[in-house]
């Protein structure tokens, strides 16, 4: 099976595992959430991953860091969602620890993607 080049880089791996840990936290949230926080979350994590891997798809550097931009601000606004989340006591303080490392991991790694593929543009 041919592994296409976005399945190879760390950060669309991390990402991809994030919006997995995201799906398994939220199916905990309250039955009245479904179609608000709930689905925000969701929607919002599967666009991180979904994001770098169309960047990495398009032709020009100046588009792929574009990508990696909206997957930046698609990581920021589950933060935010989880931040609310916490206040209102939907997840516990060991699980939003562990989404903040996370969060970090992907930020620093989609950083250092869009810093390169700003470095190639003429």
């Amino acid at each position: 099976m041919y592994t296409y080049s976005f399945e190879k880089l760390d950060v669309w791996q991390k990402s991809k595992s994030f919006s997995v840990l995201i799906y398994k936290i939220t199916k905990d949230f309250p039955s009245d959430e479904k179609f608000g926080i709930t689905n925000q979350l969701r929607r919002t994590s599967v666009s991180i991953a979904s994001n770098i891997a169309e960047g990495i798809s398009r032709i020009s550097y100046k588009e792929q860091a574009r990508f990696s931009e909206i997957a930046f601000g698609s990581l920021m606004e589950v933060l935010n969602q989880i931040i609310i989340s916490k206040e209102l006591g939907y997840i516990e303080k060991d699980i939003y620890e562990t989404i903040r490392i996370d969060v970090d991991e992907i930020s620093n790694k989609l950083n250092a993607l869009k810093k390169a593929q700003i470095s190639r543009i003429r």
